[in-house]
């Protein structure tokens, strides 16, 4: 089994991992372009664990949610790049808007993502964040990873359109 793996290998994987005693942690994205704000999410996410499951949404859910043009890089590619960082062990691609059916599957210890996801007083706010309630009626826990101000996807096909130069 390689890093890239389906849903139905991810179970399995994740079945073995936790039978070795090993602290499963999950985090999700479109993860288009690859850039320093997903490397430093990706070095904190592994740092609560011992594996790190990568979910990637597909290409017709990052269109879903995102814009029509959108994603740049198909769903392979940014599988297999995100498979090549070191801190990454398993990725999966899924076709679902939400991961919540992945962290279903995962049942991670923690859930780690980007803390532009809004907390409602001292709790994750599970109405931007479904995948939260997921993982703590698995008996997991949601960790937000700081975010990396103006770094973003977004910002960088935007500004990539009007022809600026990197900031």
């Amino acid at each position: 089994m390689g890093r890239v793996v389906s849903l139905a290998e991810i179970a399995v994987a994740m079945e073995a991992e936790r039978a070795a005693g090993k602290r499963i942690v999950l985090t999700n994205g479109c993860f288009d372009l690859l850039h320093v704000g997903h490397i430093r999410s990706l070095r904190a996410a592994r740092t609560l664990g011992d594996v790190l499951v990568v979910g990637v949404n597909s290409d017709a859910s990052v269109r879903s949610f995102k814009a029509p043009d959108r994603p740049l890089v198909p769903d392979v590619e940014r599988a297999e790049v995100l498979a090549a960082i070191e801190s990454v062990d398993y990725v999966v691609v899924f076709e679902e808007p939400t991961a919540e059916r992945l962290a279903d599957l995962v049942r991670p210890d923690v859930y780690a993502k980007g803390a532009d996801y809004a907390m409602t007083g001292a709790s994750v706010d599970e109405s931007r964040l479904p995948e939260a309630r997921v993982v703590s009626r698995n008996g997991g826990r949601t960790v937000l990873i700081p975010f990396v101000p103006g770094r973003s996807t977004t910002s960088l096909v935007k500004r990539i359109r009007s022809g600026l130069t990197p900031g």
